[in-house]
């Protein structure tokens, strides 16, 4: 067995014996424990009583959370004219279409969130299969296929977390920076839950919300108490 480093090894002391914290609890664990040599993202790990193979147990939504993600998001627009103009002034990275299509297909995807016009996809549509395992698909139901550019660009820069349940039932996701003061995660996290708790789906039988766990990108993980981290 390899060696556990002293941060590691310390780290592991502190969260031994430490589960179903409420969620102020695990966040200052958390940042107690969060000393790497970067400012670490606070993730959220969920684990859902669905089976997402079946359309009426999809879990997906977007949320926007109310202090950001302390993440610089790059956004790509598919749009023309116009609207391409539009996205541009609202801060979009990379606006093209079929320019920006054959830049994908090629295997260049320099951008975290993806938005297209309407007209658009039948070009988008095409990079099913280079998108949609990066969870990148411009999608109407979480707001990335819209005539309304600008709003899109700006909600993606301004903190929106899109989420989708993955094989097993888990939704994950980064809720802020480790350097955010308690109290804005907290909130970003309940956020968070309630936006995931709002998005059961009909399908769902039993218990929908299993797990909740808190992590920072080098941490242990800490499991939270499921009803603190949906109700305040």
């Amino acid at each position: 067995m390899a060696k556990l480093g002293k941060r590691t090894k310390a780290a592991r002391e502190a969260f031994a014996g430490k589960e179903n914290l409420t969620v102020e609890d695990a966040v200052s664990l958390i940042k107690a424990n969060a000393n790497a040599k970067f400012d670490e993202t606070v993730e959220i790990s969920l684990n859902l009583g669905v089976d997402p193979r079946h359309a009426d147990q999809m879990v997906r939504g977007v949320v926007g959370l109310p202090n950001g993600t302390g993440k610089d998001v790059r956004v790509a627009v598919f749009a023309r004219g116009p609207k391409a103009e539009e996205a541009q002034a609202a801060g979009a990275d990379i606006v093209g279409a079929e320019d920006l299509m054959e830049t994908v297909q090629g295997g260049t995807i320099e951008f975290d969130r993806c938005i297209a016009t309407p007209d658009m996809m039948p070009i988008v549509g095409r990079l099913g299969k280079v998108l949609g395992p990066r969870n990148l698909m411009p999608n109407p139901k979480v707001g990335t296929v819209t005539m309304d550019v600008a709003d899109a660009v700006k909600a993606a820069k301004g903190g929106e977390v899109q989420f989708k349940a993955e094989k097993a039932g888990v939704v994950h996701a980064g809720v802020g920076k480790a350097s955010f003061d308690e109290a804005k995660l907290v909130e970003n996290i309940r956020a968070f839950v309630g936006a995931v708790a709002k998005a059961k789906p009909a399908g769902a039988k039993g218990t929908y919300m299993k797990k909740v766990s808190l992590s920072s990108t080098m941490g242990p993980g800490v499991s939270v108490d499921v009803e603190n981290a949906v109700t305040e």
